[in-house]
């Protein structure tokens, strides 16, 4: 099912906006960003790009909230033409953070779990049923890191989509300082891409237990 939603949905009345000059100084770091990704090398076994660039059915997919950086680039290479929304909060940080991603082809749903929560996850549900895909980091925005939360889970669940966990392991790249240790792959280097594909079957039964096996799944698939 095809789907031409908004470039962004607020989950929240009026969200915060970056306007005017931000976004004249957000251009040429977008550019700058497409030109850096397009310069990694990723590899990739043939069975997981087959996971990732299928198109009959909607996914949400989940990655650790340091390797966010090449989540762009995945969805270049693998779900083409697909709109893709990300959950990002509706304060005056994802208001930079919203105007970045559309430079890059990312679309977004306003709302956090401190602020519209629940009718962000609903409007995430929405993607999902509509035809779109949806991506997550379960460890944020804030951490801590490698924690797996269940409102990923919960918004699977409820639309009945599959999920992908993905992973990133990296040649060459710097490490920040921040509470993720967010990753930054070099220029030129390689990029060793790692897909889990869970289908909706799998995500029933306890969420405890479910939330424990895709934290230690998404775990596994991001060496450190």
């Amino acid at each position: 099912m095809s789907v031409a939603p908004p470039e962004s949905i607020a989950a929240v009345a009026s969200p915060r906006e970056a306007r005017g000059w931000r976004r004249l100084v957000l251009w040429p770091l977008g550019l700058m960003l497409k030109l850096w990704g397009r310069s990694w090398r990723f590899v990739i076994d043939p069975a997981d790009r087959a996971a990732i660039s299928r198109q009959d059915e909607p996914v949400a997919m989940m990655l650790w909230h340091n390797r966010l950086i090449f989540a762009a680039e995945i969805v270049r290479r693998y779900r083409g033409a697909r709109p893709v929304y990300a959950l990002v909060s509706a304060s005056k940080d994802g208001a930079w953070l919203t105007a970045f991603f559309r430079l890059v082809g990312i679309r977004t749903v306003r709302g956090s779990s401190s602020l519209g929560g629940r009718e962000a996850a609903l409007a995430l549900v929405g993607v999902l049923r509509a035809g779109g895909d949806i991506g997550l980091t379960p460890d944020g925005p804030r951490g801590p890191c490698y924690d797996f939360k269940a409102g990923g889970l919960i918004v699977a669940r409820r639309a009945g989509v599959r999920v992908l966990l993905l992973g990133g392991e990296f040649a060459s790249a710097w490490r920040m300082g921040s509470w993720d240790g967010f990753y930054l792959p070099k220029p030129f280097s390689t990029v060793r891409v790692r897909c889990i594909d869970v289908p909706p079957g799998e995500l029933t039964g306890d969420r405890e237990a479910v939330v424990a096996r895709l934290d230690a799944q998404l775990r596994a698939i991001n060496p450190d």
